[in-house]
């Protein structure tokens, strides 16, 4: 193979492009920005994502970075914590029975070092414009430059520049509030008894989450769709001390508010271009499946790529779009639906059912880690 081209240095595009240089192929990643992002967004690393990550012999930087959470909870926001549920569980399915919380931002700077030391590169100012997909090559167009490789991976996000110029339809729907994310430097253990490293907070009014990374802890808040930016970031201070009240304002380093969508491609490969990641589906960020799924959809593009088999390929495409359809998006989905349910107290009794029954509980965390989802599609 002379060389495959990725489009996109995020953890899903430079995990994609290690797993094709350390198996000896020649790879150029093309990304848009000039630098790679830092922005937080995902923050939760699964247990296959951890094995996945193990084998590319990265692990332990990451672990290095991050915090290991072998527990997560479920919370009342009047009431405090429902149920905690343990990966231990999970030791006989996994060598690594637990989640790890560290920014995607701590990944993605490790991924590139070790690209590098295997011979692929990384072009930085290089948005994707235009592509021309052959027989037997690629061709990609940036801003005054070509590139040709004998495939592409389009990794470039859920604006993909390379799904647009493919006309590959994304359908699905949009969350009728925003989220709003904000990164706090608190310590939230005294005002929040019980607190774990990840929380999902029940209420009808105003469901949240809580998740405690290296640097920070990180608030998600659902958030009118109808109303300025600056007025919803103006009442965050309010927010924030209505969850837990240090007698002052909370210290935010910062806030970003988004639209959520749901949407899948309506084909994850496209003659020599195969898409990953949030170009080839986005959903909610709840229960953190949108990077690890993204890079389960790396790793299979990437073997599929080594084994230089066409049929393996087409494979891999319909196994990943099939994993995203019938379980990211109803995980991810489901877990909304239970945060903001008028009767959040009928989830309760459910919650401390599946804690205290193990079999229960190891069949909910391995569909919930997505461990079920490369099992049944493997």
């Amino acid at each position: 193979m002379r060389r495959v081209l990725v489009a996109g240095a995020g953890p899903v595009g430079l995990t994609a492009a290690l797993a094709l240089a350390r198996g000896g192929v020649p790879v150029t990643v093309l990304e848009a920005g000039s630098e790679l992002a830092a922005e937080s967004r995902a923050s939760t690393f699964h247990p296959p994502t951890l094995e996945m990550l193990a084998e590319l012999e990265v692990l332990d930087e990451l672990l290095a970075r991050g915090l290991v959470a072998r527990t997560f909870q479920y919370r009342d926001r009047s009431g405090g914590p429902i149920a905690s549920l343990d990966m231990d569980v999970l030791s006989g399915d996994t060598p690594y029975p637990f989640r790890v919380q560290c920014e995607q931002s701590k990944l993605t700077p490790i991924l590139l070092d070790h690209l590098r030391r295997h011979g692929g590169e990384v072009l930085f100012g290089r948005e994707v414009r235009s592509l021309a997909v052959h027989a037997d090559e690629v061709t990609a167009t940036t801003a005054g430059d070509t590139f040709t490789g004998d495939w592409l991976i389009g990794a470039d996000g859920a604006h993909s520049a390379v799904r647009h110029a493919l006309g590959i339809p994304f359908e699905g729907l949009t969350y009728p509030e925003r989220f709003l994310v904000a990164s706090a430097d608190e310590d939230l253990e005294p005002l929040l008894p019980g607190i774990e490293l990840i929380n999902y907070v029940f209420d009808p009014a105003e469901w949240l989450v809580l998740l405690r990374t290296p640097d920070h802890w990180r608030v998600l808040l659902p958030t009118p769709s109808d109303t300025p930016d600056a007025a919803e970031l103006a009442r965050l201070p309010a927010r924030l001390r209505a969850i837990a009240d240090p007698g002052r304002d909370w210290k935010v380093a910062h806030a970003s508010i988004y639209r959520v969508h749901q949407r899948i491609a309506a084909r994850f490969r496209h003659g020599r271009v195969l898409l990953a990641g949030d170009a080839a589906h986005v959903n909610n960020p709840l229960g953190g499946l949108g990077m690890n799924s993204g890079i389960h959809d790396a790793v299979a593009v990437a073997t599929a790529l080594l084994a230089d088999d066409d049929d393996a390929l087409d494979a891999a495409a319909s196994r990943r779009r099939e994993v995203a359809l019938n379980h990211v998006r109803p995980m991810s989905h489901g877990t909304w639906e239970k945060l903001r349910s008028a009767d959040p107290a009928a989830h309760h009794a459910e919650l401390r059912n599946l804690a205290a029954d193990p079999h229960a509980a190891r069949t909910h965390l391995l569909r919930a880690c997505l461990i079920s989802s490369l099992r049944e599609t493997a």
